[in-house]
């Protein structure tokens, strides 16, 4: 990915942030320098906390990214799935009922949630919910559309 631009964000750019991050994740992120990346190639907007991409734009709202999720460790708008479904969701795949065994009541549809696998509790993706957290688990259905996995450029993407 080809960086079109960077810069560092203002004090109440990065309090904004913040609060977004804590208010939809709970989590507090707390660097000491905050920097906007912007690529040529894609609509992807990262934002380097202290040198690492922890936090990307979807859709204009910011998210923790995959190494984001892993290092500040949610515990808001998580699904977690079954070791069947750690392949599928790795390489990018949507996810699908049979492979969630739980869902955080505050999901809602269309919502950024965070994906991670049961055994370890590791973050998988992040993606688009298409249901409420309480109807994510069952026997049929996409329910969650991925927009970001472990091994994508934004993931491989080093600041």
């Amino acid at each position: 990915m080809q960086v079109k631009s960077r810069h560092h964000l203002r004090s109440d750019a990065v309090a904004d942030l913040e609060e977004s991050l804590e208010a939809g994740l709970g989590v507090s992120p707390d660097g000491d320098t905050y920097e906007r990346v912007v690529f040529e190639d894609t609509d992807w907007e990262v934002v380097l906390i202290d040198g690492a991409p922890q936090v990307a734009y979807f859709d204009e709202e910011p998210f923790l990214t995959v190494r984001g999720a892993n290092a500040y460790e949610p515990d808001r708008r998580l699904v977690t799935v079954d070791t069947g479904a750690i392949s599928f969701v790795s390489d990018g795949a949507d996810v699908m009922r049979p492979g969630i065994v739980e869902a955080t009541d505050d999901i809602s549809p269309d919502d950024l949630v965070v994906i991670a696998e049961e055994t370890h509790g590791k973050i998988l993706a992040v993606g688009r919910a298409r249901v409420e957290g309480a109807d994510m688990v069952g026997d049929e259905g996409k329910v969650i559309d991925s927009l970001h996995h472990v091994g994508d450029e934004l993931f491989e993407f080093s600041g």
